[in-house]
């Protein structure tokens, strides 16, 4: 619904310019004096007979509108500002009217209506800074920061403004524009710690751990700084290449939270990047026992049993950690079905059926086909299993490089008892992506049930290898969703 501020405008714009005739201007009064007082029925019933007498006034049709806006009916609302803006294409709060509804729909036709308003009033920061949000939603970040830099005051009276448009300046690698963003925002606001989180954050993605470091000081000497600022700091410490203090500081913020799976893993990367393996196990073993399901840790101390050479309790650790997420763990299969969940794969499944009705021989419906049945989880032999496996063959054959369809494949095969066959379709999935921790993954399965050990410590250096990048481009990412925030709505301050 749009805000009474602009409520307000409009009625004022109607009772400014009314209709000519005493009996018109008492009428408008009348409707005007409803809506100001949320009396929406009485609006709208005094405004059928003006309709009728002046059918093609603008003033009135808006009226309607903000009448049926108040009754939360958008739709009608709509509509009644489209047959205002019919009748006078310029009539500037039919316009505001009709860009508000679409906008707060996230409806990128809000896009035509809101440059007729810029058209009509250049330096308008509200829609600036609605032009700039809906461009960031269709991922026109050049276009967004353009509209950005002009919303003005209103990067400080709503914040998620400014959150969105760092996020468009750190996609386009613009990273000291945003860093200045939040240095002007802790100017003025020095007590919010959010801002200096991400301020710290900005810092350390720019590589300038000092200044992450001034960023949480004030924090830190505060006397019980919060695990996030924790956290933060002990990067920082580490960028800055003092790693007793980074490690001292982990641990400070383990004790606050020893359920914190990201404490571990930030834990982890220290051991690895310090060679100190057995320590990293131990704090590791410190987690696992906060947390008995979190996958990531048995992943972590996979990678970690690997640079001790210790294969067998690093194969153990990746299979436990595949057993608790079949799907997000280290054979993360559902490459484009991460919003697949058990509950509605069946729909899924329904879905993809569906479209392979007129596209029979789409490889990546085939696969998606499945990648769902497989995890459905049929037994080996059934029908259903033995959908999946045509159905990943016929993608393979239709697309051979389609390395997530040899993923399911292999995986089929694994669970039939056909290791050769699966061994097969790892090593080609391997030769397109060299990279595919799923290929790998159950190669290593593959091999170990086939009691072909020779090839597995290579194999397992290769996945720890992958597993260690990984985690630290996950480390980049969350600093990266510190930033960015949800999609910001301003609201009307015309």
């Amino acid at each position: 619904m749009r805000s009474m501020l602009s409520c307000l405008a409009a009625i004022f714009f109607a009772l400014a310019s009314p209709a000519p005739g005493q009996s018109d201007r008492d009428a408008t009064a009348a409707i005007a004096s409803a809506l100001q007082a949320k009396e929406f029925d009485k609006a709208l019933v005094l405004l059928q007979p003006a309709l009728q007498q002046s059918p093609n006034n603008p003033k009135l049709w808006t009226l309607r509108a903000l009448g049926l806006a108040g009754k939360g009916d958008s739709k009608g609302a709509l509509a009644a500002y489209r047959t205002a803006l019919q009748n006078s294409p310029e009539y500037v709060p039919a316009l505001e009217g009709a860009a508000q509804i679409e906008y707060e729909a996230g409806a990128q036709s809000a896009v035509p209506l809101l440059k007729d308003l810029l058209r009509l009033r250049p330096n308008n920061p509200t829609t600036h800074a609605m032009l700039a949000v809906l461009a960031e939603k269709r991922d026109d970040c050049t276009q967004a920061i353009e509209h950005f830099a002009l919303v003005g005051p209103l990067l400080d009276s709503q914040p998620a403004l400014r959150d969105e448009y760092a996020t468009c300046l750190l996609k386009l690698k613009q990273t000291e524009k945003a860093i200045s963003l939040y240095e002007v925002a802790v100017e003025h606001n020095p007590t919010d710690q959010g801002l200096r989180h991400r301020l710290a954050a900005l810092h350390l993605m720019a590589e300038q751990p000092l200044k992450a470091l001034d960023s949480l000081a004030p924090l830190l000497q505060a006397g019980s700084p919060d695990v996030r600022t924790l956290e933060l700091a002990a990067s920082a410490y580490e960028a800055a290449h003092n790693t007793q203090m980074a490690v001292g500081t982990l641990h400070q913020a383990i004790l606050q939270d020893p359920h914190n799976v990201d404490l571990y893993l930030d834990f982890t990367l220290i051991s690895m990047d310090h060679q100190s393996y057995d320590v990293g196990v131990d704090m590791l073993n410190v987690g696992i026992q906060a947390e008995p399901n979190a996958a990531p840790l048995y992943v972590a101390r996979g990678v970690l049993y690997v640079q001790l050479a210790n294969y067998e309790k690093a194969e153990d650790d990746f299979e436990k950690a595949e057993k608790l997420e079949p799907n997000q763990g280290i054979a993360a299969v559902a490459k484009g079905l991460e919003q697949v969940q058990a509950d509605d794969a069946k729909r899924a499944l329904a879905t993809v059926r569906a479209k392979l009705s007129t596209a029979p021989n789409d490889p990546y419906l085939l696969y998606l086909q499945a990648d769902i049945l497989a995890q459905l989880g049929p037994d080996p032999g059934t029908a259903s299993f033995q959908a999946a496996v045509r159905s990943a063959r016929r993608a393979i054959a239709l697309r051979p490089s389609l390395v997530p369809a040899r993923d399911v494949l292999a995986k089929l095969y694994l669970e039939a008892g056909q290791n050769e066959a699966a061994i097969m379709q790892c090593r080609q999935a391997l030769n397109v992506d060299p990279k595919d921790q799923t290929a790998l993954y159950h190669l290593i399965q593959a091999l170990r049930k086939e009691g072909a050990r020779q090839e597995l410590p290579d194999l397992l250096k290769r996945l720890a290898e992958l597993r260690a990048e990984s985690t630290k481009q996950e480390v980049e990412h969350n600093r990266f969703k510190l930033v960015e925030e949800s999609p910001a709505v301003p609201h009307s301050q015309r």
